[in-house]
C-alpha cells in the first residue's frame, strides 16, 4: 500500500494536493504530527486530520511524532484519525497506550526510530495493528534512506510471519521512500510504503504516486 505524506505537500492547496494523490492510486494519507521536543520540528494537529478527513475516502494514518501521546487520542479519533501510531521511545507505559488507541475504536500502531531496536516492542506483539520502521531520523521531510533500514524490515518481517495470521500487523516503512528503493523495500518485507518528497517532490504528485506503485510490481 502506498501512504503519501502530506508534510512533503504545498500547504497553499492541501486539499487538491490530497486529491492528487488519491487520484493517483493512494491507499492511505499519512499525516505527521511533530511536537517540537519529541523531535525538533513542529507541525500538523487536528486541523490537518480534518481536512484529510473531509477531503477525500480513504484511511487516516495519523503518526505521532510527540512526548505523551496520549494526550491527542480523544481529539485526533474526533477529527477522523483511521490509524494512530505512537513511539515506542515517547511513552513509559506503551500496551497501556495502544490499548486506550484500540478502545477508542481506531488501529493502533507502533513507530520505531532507526536507532531503536526491534526488541523495543517485544512485550507488546499483538497490542498492535501496525508497526512502522523509521528509515530516516524523524523529523523532516526529504532525508536520505538509511540503507541500513532493509535489515531492519527482513527481520521485522520474519517476526511478524511467525505470528498467528489475525495477529499480524502491518509492517510500515517511512523515510526516503522513491520509486528507486521501493521495490527494494517491498521485498524487505514491508506492506505500506510512507513516502513524503517521493511523491510531491515534482510538479505532479498522481503521477509521482502511480510511479512509485509501478516500481513495486516491475
Amino acid at each position: 500500500m502506498i501512504a503519501p505524506s502530506v508534510l512533503a505537500a504545498d500547504f497553499d492547496r492541501l486539499a487538491d494536493e490530497i486529491v492528487a494523490v488519491v487520484e493517483g492510486g493512494a491507499d492511505w494519507i499519512h499525516v505527521d504530527v511533530m511536537d517540537g521536543h519529541f523531535v525538533p520540528n513542529l507541525t500538523f494537529g487536528a486541523a490537518m486530520i480534518k481536512t484529510a478527513e473531509r477531503t477525500v475516502d480513504v484511511p487516516i494514518d495519523v503518526h505521532l511524532m510527540v512526548e505523551r501521546p496520549e494526550q491527542y487520542f480523544d481529539e485526533y479519533v474526533d477529527a477522523g484519525a483511521d490509524i494512530l501510531t505512537v513511539h515506542a521511545e515517547a511513552t513509559t507505559h506503551l500496551h497501556r497506550q495502544l490499548q486506550r488507541v484500540r478502545e477508542l475504536g481506531v488501529k493502533a500502531g507502533v513507530a520505531i526510530n532507526p536507532g531503536t531496536p526491534l526488541s523495543a516492542v517485544d512485550a507488546v506483539w499483538g497490542a498492535f495493528d501496525l508497526l512502522l520502521v523509521m528509515s530516516v531520523n524523524p523529523g523532516w521531510s526529504g532525508q536520505r534512506f538509511i540503507s541500513e533500514s532493509l535489515d531492519r524490515l527482513r527481520i521485522a518481517r520474519q517476526r511478524i510471519d511467525r505470528l498467528p495470521e489475525d495477529s499480524r500487523p502491518w509492517l510500515e516503512v517511512d523515510g526516503g521512500i522513491t520509486a528507486d528503493n521501493a521495490a527494494d523495500v517491498v521485498r524487505a518485507g514491508a506492506d505500506v510504503l510512507v513516502s513524503g518528497s517521493g511523491v510531491y517532490g515534482g510538479d505532479d504528485p498522481a503521477a509521482r504516486t502511480r510511479a512509485l506503485r509501478q516500481a513495486t510490481v516491475d
